[in-house]
């Protein structure tokens, strides 16, 4: 298992805006989505990174819900190599994790590039002005390290935001399995 870590967009960037299939081939927007905040994680189906966190990303899913927070998971990686990634796998992953949020099929990697995304999972918060507030680790646990799935970290951003107050800028960056590229497809921030 390789660990990648997250490339840390810069705070304040505009989120890229996105058009993609959910499981059932519904389009989704960020954009015709208005929330007081936004949530998309960068995921798949057989990463250990999250597969270790899926309790907990269905739990998030249902919080923000609760909360009128917009949550978007997005599947990057390329089903050809890896077809446990595809999108009818993804649709059965939506349905045993109980995944209230959209799961999308990012099938050209364009959105994975403009968000520089790197990892599975990879975070990011925007505010209800699309603008980045937070990036990085969902909190510190890792397979196999022994500490528990908190969410601390990206729970804590979340509830500053939705609280008015400031989101720190000292922000871990997330660890994860390196997103899929598609032969010749990998950005150059990747390396």
């Amino acid at each position: 298992m390789v660990m990648t870590p997250s490339q840390m967009l810069p705070l304040g960037t505009k989120a890229p805006e996105f058009r993609l299939p959910d499981t059932n081939g519904k389009l989704v927007s960020l954009y015709e989505t208005k929330a007081p905040a936004h949530v998309v994680v960068f995921m798949c189906n057989h990463c250990p990174f999250v597969v270790h966190l899926r309790e907990a990303l269905a739990a998030l899913g249902r919080d923000c819900q609760a909360n009128k927070v917009a949550m978007y998971g997005i599947n990057s990686n390329d089903v050809v190599k890896y077809p446990a990634d595809n999108p009818e796998r993804m649709a059965a992953e939506v349905a045993e994790q109980g995944y209230t949020f959209p799961y999308l099929f990012d099938e050209t990697q364009e959105v994975a590039k403009a968000y520089r995304a790197a990892c599975t999972p990879d975070f990011y918060l925007f505010d209800g002005d699309y603008k980045l507030v937070y990036r990085g680790q969902f909190d510190d646990s890792r397979p196999n390290n022994g500490k528990p799935v908190t969410g601390q970290d990206l729970r804590g951003a979340l509830q500053a935001l939705l609280g008015g107050r400031p989101v720190t800028s000292e922000q871990t960056p997330s660890i994860g399995c390196n997103i899929k590229w598609k032969p010749g497809q990998a950005p150059a921030y990747f390396g």
